[in-house]
């Protein structure tokens, strides 16, 4: 009788233990992807248009960042990295001489 209960038991555990799977771990070199993250790459095709305030908006949306910011000559500007932020730098004419993220 003790050893059929012992039996059941390990049965029993070792079926329970078949029935959990192991998250995958995640990989440690893969940073996890930043919601509202720019990348200006894409809002390249801007540079040497006439800035508007539906200009920076493009900027801001094809970037897919959640703030755009218009750096012009001489303005002084914040030094703290944003990655969330595309910078649209322009010149004295205000023609876009600049797209980048920060």
């Amino acid at each position: 009788m003790k050893h059929g209960i012992a039996m059941a038991i390990v049965s029993a555990a070792l079926a329970a233990g078949c029935n959990t799977v192991p998250a995958p771990a995640p990989a440690a070199d893969t940073p996890a992807p930043v919601a509202g993250a720019c990348s200006a790459q894409p809002a390249q095709v801007l540079v040497g248009q006439k800035l508007t305030s539906v200009l920076a908006e493009e900027a801001r949306q094809l970037s897919g960042a959640k703030a755009a910011r218009v750096m012009r000559p001489g303005q002084a500007a914040t030094m703290e990295f944003n990655s969330q932020r595309v910078n649209v730098t322009v010149n004295r004419a205000d023609t876009v001489t600049a797209i980048h993220c920060g």
